[in-house]
């Protein structure tokens, strides 16, 4: 085929002459045409970010001009419309035309991995295809605490001076003589448009100089009293820790017998007010970043299912650069649940309940009846709290167990009841108790759970009194009712 193609050649060149020929081979020429570009053009105060749509690729130079060679292919510019990450988001900072009348626009994605020209339809100044404008934030509601607020670890999330891939020109902030012990102040909040993440703009209440947005996790939550519960991403409402060092701290090691359980590290608060120590120093009255001393911590970090005996011990003495040791011994942690044995009518309250009124009320409580967390609020004394673990396989004793009772604290039912007539009931709780024969008051619990251990729930018995009223909850530590 080739070959007769060429032999077709000749001989019109013969037929026609030199002049056919060249009228020939310039139509040939001619099928491959480019477009050219005309000059470049900055957007300057018009740029703007901007997000691809999927329908055009990009590429090094207008696409229909001579030598343009794909940036991004239609796929991939697909994926880059459907991305959840900021990073993706566009920046438009140039244009071009064809003498075709085609647009295109220099783009660049945030973190510069992709920038070239993508086709943006025919009318300069307007996108009508490739490309379109963007929001790379959405402003959010400033939290409930804007104060008190310390920069957590800057080698992870550290100061903007936009939230971080929302603007081309973003840059890490200066934090050149802001000290751990700053606090900072919270002015604005907001979120990326692309993953929902929450930014919180801050300042530095020493050093106003230093400001900018900072990656704030979930944001302030009014509802945690534990700051240390607080998802704050790059924040913290405490001071973050110093670097451990044989100058301002000690290392605890708890341990079961021979076997090394857990290790953990004391350090002093970095904070202002508090004089440079070295090792050898007494660590006494000392606290770390959580107001907490040598033996508050060891207590606090007491590892799960264990329970220490030699704390006060090991925390005596101690200097910094010291090594203890915590021993322990494998524990067990009860919960109590709470069964109704006996049923009452409020006579004390000033509005008594009758039997009459009580046999009209609707799903009323019978004896027998398990309670959990959801039916009753109870709170526990941290003493009887501690009572509750106790080494494992070593059975209660009388005296634990009275400490126990001795430090639960019933209040009303969280369970509105209706009578017939539409009036509202609720229940209060008591532990139940009984008249000894010198006239003593007593309740069962130590003999209920005389044979319990530690790991197994114990009984409580209550009594439960029908009162007038819509039932008023408080809210409280409920982890250890069963």
């Amino acid at each position: 085929m080739r070959s007769s193609f060429a032999k077709s050649i000749y001989v019109g060149a013969a037929v026609l002459g030199l002049a056919g020929l060249s009228a020939v081979t310039t139509t040939t020429a001619s099928a491959k045409s480019y477009a050219t570009a005309g000059a470049y053009t900055a957007l300057a105060d018009k740029s703007q970010n901007v997000t691809v749509t999927g329908t055009n690729a990009i590429y090094s130079k207008p696409g229909t001009v001579k030598g343009a060679k794909v940036v991004a292919s239609k796929k991939t510019v697909a994926k880059l419309a459907a991305s959840k990450k900021s990073s993706d988001t566009f920046y438009a900072y140039g244009t071009k035309t064809t003498n075709r009348g085609s647009v295109y626009y220099k783009i660049v994605t945030m973190d510069k991995k992709y920038r070239g020209y993508v086709y943006a339809g025919k009318t300069a100044g307007t996108f009508t295809a490739g490309i379109k404008a963007a929001e790379t934030t959405t402003a959010a509601t400033t939290p409930a605490r804007t104060t008190g607020y310390y920069l957590k670890d800057v080698s992870k999330n550290t100061l903007w001076t936009a939230p971080k891939n929302t603007d081309i020109h973003a840059k890490k902030v200066s934090l050149y003589g802001a000290a751990k012990t700053d606090p900072f102040t919270v002015d604005k909040a907001e979120t990326k448009t692309k993953e929902g993440s929450l930014y919180y703009h801050v300042t530095d209440s020493k050093d106003s100089s230093i400001s900018g947005w900072i990656y704030a996790g979930k944001g302030y939550d009014t509802t945690i009293t534990d700051n240390t519960k607080q998802d704050l991403g790059g924040l913290s409402l405490n001071i973050a820790a110093a670097t451990a060092t044989p100058d301002n701290s000690v290392n605890v090691v708890y341990r079961d017998g021979a076997k090394t359980v857990s290790t953990m590290t004391w350090v002093n608060s970095p904070a202002a007010n508090t004089k440079p120590t070295k090792a050898g120093d007494s660590v006494d009255g000392l606290k770390n970043v959580s107001g907490n001393t040598l033996s508050q911590f060891v207590t606090n970090n007491v590892p799960a299912n264990y329970k220490a005996s030699n704390i006060a011990t090991a925390t005596t003495g101690v200097k910094f650069g010291n090594t203890i040791y915590v021993d322990m011994t494998a524990a067990a942690t009860s919960k109590v649940s709470f069964v109704v044995d006996n049923l009452a009518l409020d006579t004390t309250s000033g509005k008594e309940v009758t039997q009459k009124q009580a046999d009209a009320v609707a799903g009323k409580l019978t004896a027998g009846t398990s309670l959990t967390s959801k039916d009753i609020t109870a709170t526990l004394s941290s003493a009887a709290k501690d009572e509750l673990s106790g080494v494992k396989g070593t059975q209660f004793s009388p005296d634990q167990l009275n400490k126990i009772v001795a430090g639960i604290t019933l209040g009303n039912g969280t369970k509105t009841y209706y009578a017939s007539n539409g009036d509202a009931y609720h229940y209060t709780f008591a532990i139940t108790t009984k008249t000894d024969k010198d006239g003593a008051k007593s309740n069962t619990f130590a003999t209920d759970n005389r044979l319990a251990f530690p790991g197994d729930t114990l009984k409580a018995s209550v009594t439960a009194t029908l009162t007038h009223g819509a039932a008023t909850t408080a809210a409280s530590d409920n982890s250890w009712i069963a």
